[in-house]
């Protein structure tokens, strides 16, 4: 009796180990699942164009006049201006420098020379300064030849006595707060060249930025002249990645300064989910004893998660099926969904968003496209209709997997787009409305502006990528962060795997400088908005429909928005004084002088107090 006391007790000791283990299995198997019933609501949806009505505003008469030299600077300087002002909606003129007519400079707020050569306007640079004097904003977008006629003026501009030789700036330091997140490091500058004037200023400048050594160059400084201001960006940059250095050294000029940006913050993740590599990598077996599949679940998805819950982001995820390099149908369905739906649920439900990357990694690109030997591995799609079933068989993948998603996101294999790629995107698969590529040029790359195409495509460009995130790549973000008030980043899961993207340094560190450049994005702005990839369509659509008109009169600034449909976004600088009342929009303090404006009315006033 006591033995078979001992089997029953024994066998419902079984009962229970083989109970637990089913119910831990059904557990496993529905977290895998992890089926959501509801997605969370956009905070931004996508508009039809037609609701941006717009009233024609950019007709307004021009607030600024770029004087320009036809040589290698003062053309690249010409063009950085006219992007940074167009941007900035400030209507402006542009004048070659030996045709300037003097008498004209009182139509004009501010100016801004790109010229090398000042001998070119002889004695009209005096004539520039006087007008300067009486009101006028003066800004030198790059140091000119020091030559006699640079003699005459120099001291209007602040600076006492200047060095034969140029200076190699190789890092930056903000002296004041000047720009978002340049107070929080200093910042090296990739490739230096002698590009800064050596300088002694006089003790009335402000100094904004200076080079970071121990005798320090100034790089940006405003002073006042008479009733009007000048502005010098000694920095010599003329590239994409430093327009928000001009946009801010520009918005030093006058009493204020106010122009749209997006107000938006967005981190993707491309071939994600996609099927996740089989074998051992020698890094991840050096540091962690696990082979590619458990890391990727155990050890980095949930790093990379556990920060998106810290900082609130909504991750973008970019769906890749295959990674096959089949060009011709039929293509063949993924049977592994489990790992996709894991994975994309757990994403899903942190309040991200699914995307399109391809159905494998071939760029849009029939064989006409020239690779111009750069891409040996990549194949061209046989014609149109295979580059087409491929992506409809993507499309209805995603279907199944993930049945309340839109998929509104494109973002291009190694950001490579061809025209009758894009082509296909808007006239087959209308539920695209965002192409999400690269901000800074590259090879073949598709690059981007923040805009909306005449076809209606929305362009959305990542400006920073990966974990190392190099001295350039930080610049850039600075640099956006305070032109467009956006930070856009994207990383691949297999960056973990690539030596050439930081895998030899192993994931720890690898994960210290993103959580590092996340800490700095919202530290320097916590009022940034977290964003998925078409919630920041939607914010760019809103912010290139948006035209300003700006007025003072009687102690207070008057703004009237073109194109508002339901907010706008603008970064307002007050110089001299400080905003009192406010009506039509809110303000939010960023730091000293430097204010974010939520307009809520085409009509707003702000109160301008001295």
């Amino acid at each position: 009796m006591r033995k078979k006391n001992r089997l029953r007790l024994r066998f419902r000791g079984m009962q229970t180990v083989i109970a637990l283990f089913l119910l831990i299995s059904v557990l496993l198997y529905l977290l895998q699942r992890n089926v959501r019933y509801e997605n969370r609501a956009n905070t931004l949806e996508i508009m039809e164009e037609d609701v941006f009505q717009t009233e024609g505003q950019q007709t307004a008469s021009p607030e600024c006049m770029i004087l320009w030299e036809e040589d290698a600077n003062g053309i690249k300087g010409r063009q950085m201006m006219e992007d940074v002002l167009g941007q900035m909606k400030i209507p402006y003129d542009v004048c070659e420098g030996k045709q300037l007519d003097t008498g004209n400079l009182k139509k004009y707020k501010n100016v801004v020379v790109s010229m090398t050569n000042l001998q070119l306007l002889d004695e009209r640079i005096l004539d520039v300064i006087d007008w300067a004097e009486e009101g006028g904003g003066l800004m030198f977008l790059y140091p000119p030849e020091v030559n006699g006629t640079f003699g005459l003026i120099q001291e209007e501009l602040g600076i006492l006595d200047v060095g034969v030789e140029m200076k190699e700036v190789e890092g930056l330091h903000f002296a004041r707060p000047f720009m978002l997140g340049g107070e929080l490091k200093d910042y090296k500058v990739t490739d230096a060249y002698d590009s800064s004037m050596a300088v002694v200023l006089d003790p009335g400048c402000e100094i904004y930025v200076e080079s970071d050594d121990d005798n320090p160059t100034p790089v940006i400084w405003r002073r006042n002249l008479g009733k009007g201001s000048v502005v010098f960006d000694n920095l010599g940059y003329l590239e994409k990645a430093y327009r928000g250095f001009h946009c801010a050294a520009y918005s030093l000029l006058g009493d204020y300064c106010v122009y749209p940006v997006i107000n938006g913050s967005t981190f993707y993740i491309d071939d994600f989910p996609s099927p996740v590599p089989g074998g051992e990598s020698d890094q991840i077996q050096r540091d962690y004893g696990m082979n590619i599949k458990e890391f990727y679940t155990q050890v980095w998805w949930r790093d990379v998660y556990n920060l998106a819950q810290k900082y609130g982001m909504h991750y973008t995820g970019l769906v890749i099926e295959e990674y096959s390099d089949q060009v011709e149908q039929p293509f063949d369905r993924n049977g592994d969904m489990q790992r996709y739906q894991y994975f994309g649920n757990m994403l899903l439900d942190q309040g991200g968003e699914i995307g399109f990357h391809g159905y494998n990694h071939m760029p849009l690109c029939l064989e006409n496209f020239d690779f111009q030997g750069k891409y040996d591995s990549y194949k061209k799609w046989k014609s149109f209709d295979d580059m087409k079933a491929s992506f409809q068989e993507l499309d209805d993948f995603c279907s199944i997997l993930f049945p309340k998603e839109e998929f509104r996101v494109y973002v291009p294999p190694s950001n490579i787009l061809s025209q009758e790629g894009r082509e296909m995107l808007v006239n087959d698969f209308p539920q695209i409305k965002a192409i999400a590529s690269v901000y800074l040029p590259g090879d073949l790359a598709y690059d981007q502006e923040f805009s909306v195409s005449d076809d209606g495509m929305i362009e959305t460009p990542r400006i920073i990528s990966g974990y190392i995130l190099d001295d350039y790549m930080q610049i850039a973000a600075l640099a956006e962060l305070n032109f467009h008030f956006v930070s856009t980043h994207f990383q691949h899961p297999d960056d973990v795997l690539d030596e050439d993207r930081g895998a030899d340094l192993g994931w720890e560190e690898m994960f210290r400088r993103i959580s590092g450049y996340s800490e700095w994005l919202y530290t320097a702005s916590p009022d940034i908005r977290s964003l998925t990839g078409s919630e920041l369509a939607a914010a760019v659509q809103r912010y290139y429909y948006v035209d300003v008109k700006r007025t003072v009169a009687d102690g207070e600034l008057k703004l009237s928005l073109d194109g508002l449909a339901d907010e706008a976004w603008l970064m307002l600088r007050i110089n001299e004084g400080e905003p009192g009342t406010v009506s039509g929009g809110s303000l939010t303090n960023m730091q000293e002088g430097l204010y974010l404006l939520k307009a809520e009315s085409p009509e707003i006033k702000i109160e301008l107090k001295k």
